[in-house]
């Protein structure tokens, strides 16, 4: 089959690869309808070490189950499913309290932007789609694909923020996941959204997806306009999506005391100030980490289904699977937002 590898800054090349295979009894091949690049792929994309061997690329994808394991449980051939960015059992301790994330069978995957998936840990991963592919209108696969992760991780920092009816929130970074961010706010009944994010385009989706206040401006200038327009107390929760050392200490900046800060981007930094003059001294909770989709997919799947929901809107250009090094491309350079793969 095609796959796309990654083999050095820059370097990203489709080529042919093994077809995946069932290993486990627990797995389950899947071929793929829908995949995407990840901000977070822009990372290695800048900095990975060269390899001659390349590694596999992508963690979101949605797809049609083409062979199962003989221990998978409610699949089959043919079902069209949605898988979150991580496999898990779905059935340990951790799984249970929402963490699948942490699941110590789980792991991450990494071969999406691919014809096909092997599936670990299948019958815990894979979320079936009601009707089927032949029932699901196709302008609807973006949407379901952004469960893959993208909107699910925004929902989590809404969650682990708790964000409610009422509240004041600033959504730091305006990628797809900090779009993603607003609208999981906008859902969950906040009365305010600051977006602070420089990018005019995005910025405009992020109103329709409910932010009532954009700020450009960064740093000490940015912190300074969140609290003006907070009448100097700041924001009850600060959802940072970008994972970079400036979003976090705006984000500590523009904290109203006694709030939280909910971080979900990935983090491009080792060690962060958690002291008397960023946390402590005004009572703040920091939260967040790699969101548990597979603990919010079904609830939040029929909000997609019968269009209460359109996350998918963050996608705005579309590729095949050989043009995948064009989609790093442009992502990289932000000349688009999140590129949709079409295998």
């Amino acid at each position: 089959m095609r796959a796309a590898l990654m083999h050095g800054p820059g370097d990203v090349r489709v080529q042919d690869v093994p077809d995946p295979e069932v290993q486990e009894p627990t797995d389950a091949v899947v071929r793929v309808v829908r995949a995407c690049v990840c901000g977070s792929d822009l990372h290695p994309y800048r900095s990975t070490e060269p390899s001659e061997q390349g590694q596999p690329m992508g963690h979101e994808f949605i797809g049609v189950v083409e062979e199962t394991g003989s221990a998978v449980t409610g699949l089959a051939a043919g079902d069209f499913v949605i898988s979150p960015f991580a496999f898990s059992d779905n059935t340990c301790d951790l799984c249970r309290d929402g963490f699948q994330t942490a699941c110590p069978r789980g792991g991450f995957f990494s071969a999406a932007q691919a014809e096909a998936v092997r599936v670990p840990q299948a019958a815990g991963t894979l979320v079936k789609v009601p009707g089927g592919l032949a029932g699901v209108d196709e302008a609807l696969y973006p949407s379901l694909l952004t469960l893959s992760d993208v909107y699910l991780t925004g929902y989590h920092a809404a969650v682990t923020g708790g964000v409610q009816a009422g509240r004041t929130v600033t959504v730091i970074g305006d990628g797809a996941v900090g779009l993603s961010a607003v609208l999981a706010a906008k859902q969950r009944g906040a009365e305010r959204i600051v977006l602070m994010g420089r990018h005019r385009a995005r910025t405009d989706l992020g109103r329709e997806f409910g932010a009532t206040d954009v700020v450009a401006e960064r740093g000490e200038e940015g912190v300074a306009k969140v609290l003006e327009l907070t009448g100097g107390q700041g924001s009850h929760v600060v959802l940072e999506a970008v994972g970079h050392r400036p979003a976090y200490e705006q984000a500590y900046g523009v904290v109203r005391a006694g709030g939280v800060i909910s971080r979900v981007g990935v983090p491009q930094y080792e060690e962060a100030p958690i002291g008397f003059a960023s946390l402590f001294g005004k009572n703040i909770t920091l939260t967040g980490g790699p969101a548990p989709v597979r603990a919010y997919l079904e609830q939040v799947l029929p909000d997609v289904l019968d269009g209460t929901i359109d996350p998918g809107r963050v996608f705005d250009r579309t590729v095949g699977l050989e043009e995948v090094p064009e989609a790093y491309r442009a992502m990289d350079a932000r000349e688009a937002l999140k590129v949709l793969v079409r295998p």
